[in-house]
C-alpha cells in the first residue's frame, strides 16, 4: 500500500496533507524520514510513525453501540442526528456504517462497520441471523399469539413474515414479551404485533447472533467489539 494512501485512510487528511506532512519531516518509516509520499508500504512489517507517534493499520472497525431514541440508523441526514453524529472524528473517518436498521425510536444493539462482506452476511435473509428484542406491548399478549408467530404472520401489505419466537415476560394491559425473528424487514416488529391487533410502545434490541448488548453502555455509547465478538464476526464472513 501506498504510504499516502496508508496515512490518509488513517485520519491524517488527504493525500495532499499527507504531502505536507512529509515535506516538513513528520513522517518516519522505520525510523528513517521519508521523502516519497507514494513509498509502498508493508502494512504487516514496516514501522511507520508521525511526529513519533506509531500508526497501527487497520483496515477495518467493529464498533457495539447501544442506540438512543431519536437517532436514525443512517450515514447522514438533513434533518435528523444519525448514529455516526455520535462518533468521534478519529472513528468517523473510517467511514462505518449501520448494519440494518433500527427506527429512530427504537433504542439498544447497533453494530457499526466498514466491512461490507460482513454486513451483508449478517442481514441476508438465508442466514437467518436471529435478532433479539425486548418489547412492552399496549394489549395482553397471548399464547394464541405465540402460535401465529411461529407460523408467520401475515403483515397489512400481504406478506407472510417467516417463523418468529416470542416469549412473554408478563401479561396484561402492558405486556412484556421477548421476540426473536430472523428477518428485517421495514418497521417489522411493530408491523407484526399490529397484525394480531396490538401497538408495540417500547421497542429495544438486545442481541444479533451471537453479538450480545453490552449492558454498561450507556443510551449513546459505543465501544469497540471485543475478541470473542470478532470471532464471531469473522466466522460470518
Amino acid at each position: 500500500m501506498r504510504l499516502d494512501k496508508l496515512l490518509a485512510n488513517m485520519g491524517y487528511g488527504s493525500r495532499k496533507d499527507v504531502k505536507e506532512l512529509i515535506k516538513k519531516k513528520r513522517v518516519t518509516v522505520n525510523d528513517y524520514l521519508i521523502k516519497d509520499s507514494g513509498m509502498k508500504i508493508d502494512t504487516t512489517s514496516d514501522l511507520v510513525k508521525v511526529d513519533e507517534q506509531v500508526v497501527k493499520y487497520k483496515p477495518f472497525i467493529y464498533l457495539m453501540m447501544n442506540k438512543p431514541p431519536g437517532v436514525i440508523s443512517a450515514t447522514e441526514d438533513l434533518y435528523d442526528k444519525t448514529v455516526i453524529d455520535l462518533l468521534p472524528p478519529s472513528v468517523q473517518h473510517y467511514r462505518p456504517f449501520p448494519v440494518g436498521r433500527l427506527d429512530k425510536d427504537t433504542e439498544g444493539l447497533l453494530l457499526l462497520t466498514n466491512d461490507g462482506k460482513l454486513a451483508h452476511q449478517l442481514l441476508s435473509p438465508k442466514k437467518d441471523v436471529g435478532k433479539t428484542y425486548y418489547a412492552k406491548i399496549s394489549g395482553t399478549v397471548t399464547d394464541e399469539d405465540i402460535e401465529a408467530f411461529l407460523e408467520g404472520v401475515i403483515l397489512e401489505d400481504g406478506y407472510q413474515t417467516k417463523p418468529a419466537k416470542l416469549s412473554i415476560i408478563s401479561s396484561g394491559e402492558l405486556s412484556e414479551i421477548e421476540v426473536v425473528i430472523t428477518e428485517g424487514k421495514f418497521h417489522q416488529v411493530k408491523r407484526m404485533f399490529e397484525a394480531v391487533g396490538k401497538k408495540v410502545v417500547y421497542l429495544k434490541r438486545l442481541s444479533m447472533g451471537e453479538l450480545k448488548l453490552d449492558n454498561t453502555l450507556k443510551l449513546g455509547d459505543f465501544r469497540e467489539l471485543n475478541d470473542k465478538e470478532l470471532s464471531y464476526c469473522q466466522s460470518m464472513k
